[in-house]
């Protein structure tokens, strides 16, 4: 008997550690991003997607790789696991979905033609 109460106490605590970890990822997306598109009609383009969450949503601006602002985010629809960001960018309105590879790098495509990768841009604290 105590060998039983020890088991179902051992996997009721595996649960629950799978649970709690599961539920601290719901905030995955805000951060900076460093986002590249790869084989666009301009050669690869490096951008800086910065995301925060504003009244329950994700919303941000897009910067180029010197911190100017190149435009903010229409819309962020979010699903389970990814995100699709939406802009307008050199009079184009464009798309970009991405899902998470680990805690840092994202992968995805723009407007489902162009391969994107990505990695969170980690501040450093003096």
């Amino acid at each position: 008997m105590k060998k039983i109460s020890l088991i179902m106490t051992l996997a009721l605590g595996f649960f629950l550690t799978f649970n709690a970890k599961a539920q601290t990822t719901t905030d995955y997306y805000p951060g900076k991003w460093n986002i590249v598109v790869y084989g666009t009609p301009n050669g690869d383009v490096k951008l800086n997607f910065i995301l925060e969450r504003k009244d329950g949503k994700i919303a941000g601006a897009i910067q180029d790789t010197t911190g100017k602002e190149l435009t903010k985010l229409s819309q962020v629809d979010e699903k389970e696991k990814s995100i699709t960001a939406y802009f307008n960018l050199m009079n184009y309105d464009l798309t970009l979905t991405l899902d998470p590879v680990d805690d840092d790098h994202v992968k995805g495509s723009l407007l489902g033609m162009f391969d994107a990768k990505g990695v969170r841009i980690k501040e450093t604290t003096k």
